[in-house]
């Protein structure tokens, strides 16, 4: 039986979230809509999310200029990261093309969402968080438990650097590019947080659609959700 949460209930993480003023000067036009939902369904992947996945992949035009994906690579400039040798995730979405990877349900939701409304959007199983999530410019040596070449290693974030954190360390590098394994979305995973992250000259109308259909595809048993723009915060539900 999945465990039920109300909606209530969500206030102290979503009060918890943080936006460092060091990453709102950075970029005054940033927002983030966060998505705390509980009695998720999860599981592999199956038909209707690899339809989910096709049906993105469709959307992408290798030619056409994404003026999301260059605000990115902006961003990224300004805190000292290489674009071209660290993408953000709607960028390597994109490259992709048709041939977008099958993960699990719940990744392949995020993912068919972040393609079609062309936005970087993260997933985190909010079990697995130690303390509240932030934004944050790291002071250099915060951890981050990852796996290369098939083994598990712990690399450590750059002076400088913007990364979400939690109290155990790093749970995504350079502000949305590589997830850590810590906090990852799985196929048991009931309770989730999402993150969905904008810059101009993306509208916030837009922002807001694609947070809707996010939460309609995901049909989790509550919801709850929080505008978080770098001069002000917004409750939205």
């Amino acid at each position: 039986m999945n465990h039920m949460v109300h909606p209530n209930d969500y206030g102290a993480t979503l009060d918890g979230i943080r936006l460092d003023p060091a990453v709102a000067a950075l970029r005054p036009d940033f927002a983030v809509l966060v998505i705390v939902a509980d009695g998720l369904r999860g599981g592999p992947s199956d038909a209707r999310t690899e339809r989910l996945l096709a049906e993105a992949g469709r959307t992408v035009e290798h030619q056409a200029p994404e003026p999301h994906v260059e605000a990115w690579r902006e961003a990224y400039r300004a805190f000292g990261a290489k674009p071209s040798r660290t993408r953000n995730s709607l960028e390597a979405l994109l490259r992709r093309g048709a041939g977008l990877p099958s993960v699990n349900r719940l990744v392949d939701i995020y993912n068919a969402v972040s393609v079609r409304y062309r936005l970087p959007v993260g997933g985190e199983d909010l079990d697995s968080y130690v303390g509240s999530p932030r934004l944050v410019r790291a002071a250099g040596g915060e951890p981050f438990d990852t796996v290369s070449g098939g083994t598990p290693v712990t690399e450590h974030a750059d002076p400088g650097e913007v990364v979400w954190r939690d109290d155990a360390g790093v749970t995504c590098r350079r502000w949305n590019h590589r997830q850590c394994v810590r906090t990852r979305l799985h196929e048991d995973s009931r309770r989730g947080l999402f993150l969905l992250e904008r810059l101009d000259p993306m509208p916030l109308a837009d922002l807001r659609a694609a947070g809707d259909e996010l939460i309609r595809l995901l049909d989790p048993a509550t919801v709850a959700t929080r505008l978080i723009a770098a001069e002000k915060t917004v409750e939205v539900s």
